[in-house]
């Protein structure tokens, strides 16, 4: 082997162990960002939840009017807001089916608001 052939195959040898790096890392990181979006999928659920529970509970007539239930109600439904900006990240791992409820979703939101 001629010194030429020695360098282009421990280049073409590192190449391939470094893109070889590159794609183990690139693997484990969208692994981290679907469990990420699920989690959050599943936090923005439990938030919607929530609303409509304490919503509920400030509507029976012995809370009805109560400021400080009106107040954790305003801030459960503007936290429940924030959230939704990272609908983008919990997306992801939405299957297709569930845009179906999406629709349904809108409209229980608007019942907290």
């Amino acid at each position: 082997m001629s010194r030429l052939e020695i360098i282009l195959s421990s280049i073409l040898f590192l190449s391939f162990l470094f893109n070889l790096g590159v794609f183990a890392y690139a693997r484990a990181a969208i692994s981290r960002l679907l469990t990420v979006s699920e989690e959050l999928g599943d936090l923005q659920e439990m938030i919607n939840s929530f609303c409509i529970h304490l919503k509920k509970v400030y509507e029976l007539e012995s809370f009805y009017g109560d400021e400080t239930l009106n107040a954790l109600l305003q801030h459960a439904i503007s936290f429940n807001e924030q959230m939704e900006t990272f609908e983008f990240i919990y997306s992801l791992t939405e299957a297709e089916g569930d845009a179906e409820d999406d629709d349904g979703k809108d409209s229980e939101e608007e019942k907290t608001s």
